[in-house]
């Protein structure tokens, strides 16, 4: 998909490097078994995503530009119509609205970097927009109660923003789909449980919020504590002895030079954290942690189905900032290690 007028190098540069393709056989959790059972006809006049066309008023100004692309981003695609299908929503591929939501998440994602924990108003900016996409679906579906649409996008929507398999996933930015979802009269009743369960989720350590305190034990048996931890930017890593992916995520970020002497000057903390029970299993693959990291397990066995982190998948990382308050959460590596970078 090409936007047809372009802004701000920075911002297209971000939109750019986030407009990846699909997160592959990634699902909505938990709603897999209540899936639409597709009826409508597929057909051949299919049309390609219609790009949005920036006014040149706003090709001097990002913020302004930046403000229009989040409000106008979609309308096209629903004034547009067309036929929904296995293969089609609204008369465009699915392949191409899959790369017109990533181009978006892109979008969404390069203004919520914006935000501090102390000045959110980015974030909110984004929040307000994924809110605005979801009432352009719902008044869709209301001008069309045939069309699948609003099951199909809201799938994909969930598969990208929510499913712990997506290099897209952002609980923050899916939280306003979420409650949409949950209350909308065109949610089957059946999946509506499911999506307050994921707002409930969504909601547990929103960003700029200061995490929940908790205690662990190394293998020495010395105890100690999340806020016990002092650095100006903790990574809280939530892991298990063998995991593939666990293993993944600590290669990479060992491709970090700095990583070592951040630590070292406790600009940086990592808190390498079990959470189930088999503790004689984490001992004996503790060599395979770096030294300098913090490795611990939650010797109370209450973490992991507290709900204090909505940890719904192994691996999962947090940052935190100084005060414990959350920078990101359940991030992607790639997004951890490019913060990293950045500071």
């Amino acid at each position: 998909m090409k936007i047809v007028r372009l802004f701000a190098l920075s911002f297209l540069l971000c939109l750019a490097a986030c407009g990846g393709g699909s997160p592959g056989s990634a699902t909505s959790g938990g709603k897999q078994a209540s899936k639409a059972s597709y009826s409508e006809p597929e057909t051949s006049a299919l049309h390609a995503f219609p790009a949005m066309s920036l006014p040149m008023v706003y090709g001097d100004d990002p913020t302004a530009a930046r403000e229009y692309t989040l409000e106008h981003y979609w309308d096209a695609f629903f004034n547009e119509g067309g036929t929904t299908g296995p293969g089609s929503i609204l008369g465009v591929a699915d392949g191409e609205v899959e790369q017109a939501l990533a181009n978006y998440i892109g979008i969404l994602s390069a203004v919520k970097d914006l935000s501090t924990p102390d000045d959110r108003a980015p974030l909110g900016q984004a929040g307000r927009s994924v809110a605005h996409l979801f009432s352009l679906l719902e008044n869709h579906q209301k001008a069309d109660t045939s069309s699948l649409a609003y099951l199909r996008f809201t799938e994909m929507v969930s598969k990208y923003l929510y499913d712990p398999n997506s290099p897209l996933r952002d609980e923050d930015l899916y939280l306003p789909f979420a409650e949409g979802m949950e209350r909308s009269a065109f949610t089957p009743e059946d999946m509506r449980a499911a999506y307050a369960y994921e707002a409930r989720v969504c909601r547990t350590n929103r960003y700029g919020t200061a995490v929940p305190d908790f205690r662990f034990s190394t293998a020495d048996g010395s105890k100690g504590s999340l806020y016990g931890v002092r650095a100006e930017y903790t990574v809280l890593f939530f892991s298990n002895p063998g995991c593939t992916a666990c293993k993944d995520i600590i290669n990479e970020i060992r491709t970090r030079s700095y990583i070592d002497s951040y630590i070292a000057t406790g600009r940086l903390a990592i808190v390498n954290i079990y959470i189930d029970e088999e503790v004689s299993k984490w001992r004996d693959y503790l060599p395979n942690y770096p030294a300098g990291w913090i490795n611990g397990y939650d010797y109370t066995f209450k973490l992991r189905d507290s709900g204090k982190y909505g940890i719904r998948a192994i691996p999962s990382l947090y940052l935190l900032d100084s005060s414990k308050r959350v920078l990101l959460k359940d991030a992607p590596t790639e997004k951890v290690l490019s913060y990293l970078d950045r500071i």
